[in-house]
């Protein structure tokens, strides 16, 4: 007989403190880890356009906030997710020496790789109406476009973005950008 064991799921404070030596990013999915895959360079690069994009808007407007990489958004009891970049208030950040974690986020961005494309379209997409995140963007590079949800009465209404198009944000209304910017790097 084959005995198989399957690894005790993590509380969400033993995920906080998991470290098991490596670089490895994970995100937490009802207690069990989920890795991440790390970025290709395609997928650093539009990270780092839309960072230096949302920080000069956050700049030009003044406001408080700030784009941060790979920080944890607690979604649930026992969910985190990690997306790509983070928009939040600077207030948030009341000790800089405790693990990244945020409740929730003005804007939460993902950029779509094949193996991520069900949960950044379906799962985070309901996880993060719950936790109140008002936008939410899916960056598609193999689909080229953009997709802007705006959070209105608990749900998330969309609008896709393709070529030449200049994305809407209800967050950043004065943001000129298009997918062919983000996606001609």
């Amino acid at each position: 007989m084959i005995t198989i064991t399957t690894p005790p799921k993590l509380s969400f404070e033993n995920y906080l403190n998991y470290d098991d030596g490596t670089d490895n990013r994970y995100e937490l999915e009802d207690g069990e880890l989920v890795l991440m895959n790390p970025p290709t360079f395609d997928h650093a690069l539009i990270i780092r356009f839309l960072t230096n994009a949302l920080e000069a808007e956050i700049n030009r407007v003044n406001l408080p906030w700030i784009t941060l990489h790979s920080i944890r958004v607690r979604t649930s009891i026992n969910r985190s997710r990690i997306p790509d970049i983070s928009v939040i208030n600077r207030e948030q950040i009341t000790r800089r020496d405790i693990s990244a974690i945020v409740e929730s986020a003005i804007i939460a961005v993902e950029i779509v790789s094949p193996e991520s494309k069900i949960r950044d379209y379906r799962y985070k997409r309901s996880e993060y109406s719950v936790v109140g995140i008002p936008e939410y963007w899916i960056v598609d590079p193999s689909e080229q476009k953009i997709t802007i949800l705006q959070l209105v009465e608990g749900l998330y209404e969309e609008q896709t973005y393709q070529g030449n198009q200049r994305i809407i944000s209800l967050t950043f209304p004065e943001l000129n950008l298009t997918p062919e910017q983000i996606f001609n790097l």
